[in-house]
C-alpha cells in the first residue's frame, strides 16, 4: 500500500510541475531557475546524507549518483544565472557605448 501512495505522490508532482511551468511566461523562466537553485541545494544535502548511509550498498550508490546529478544541476543553474546577470551589466567602452 505504501508504494501506491509514493507512486501517486510522484505522478501528482509531475502533473503539478508541468502545469506550473506551462503557466510561467518565457521572460521569467531564467529568474525562476536561479531561484530554484536553492531547492537543488537542499536536494544536494539530502543526496549527501543518502550517500553517507551505511545501511545499504544500493542506497549508497544511488546517493553518489544523486550527489553527482544535483551538483551538475546546481553548478549549471548558477552558470546560467551568472550569464543572465552579465547581460544587464554596462559594457565598458571608451566612447560611451
Amino acid at each position: 500500500m505504501e508504494i501506491i501512495i509514493l507512486i501517486f505522490v510522484f505522478v501528482l508532482a509531475i502533473f503539478l510541475g508541468v502545469e506550473l511551468i506551462n503557466k510561467v511566461p518565457s521572460t521569467l523562466h531564467t529568474p525562476l531557475m536561479s531561484g530554484s537553485n536553492a531547492i537543488s541545494g537542499i536536494t544536494l544535502v539530502g543526496a549527501l546524507v543518502s550517500a553517507g548511509s551505511v545501511n545499504n550498498e544500493f542506497a549508497s550508490i544511488l546517493g553518489v549518483l544523486a550527489v553527482a546529478f544535483a551538483t551538475i544541476n546546481v553548478v549549471g543553474g548558477y552558470m546560467v544565472t551568472d550569464r543572465m546577470l552579465a547581460m544587464f551589466k554596462k559594457k565598458e567602452g571608451g566612447n560611451g557605448k
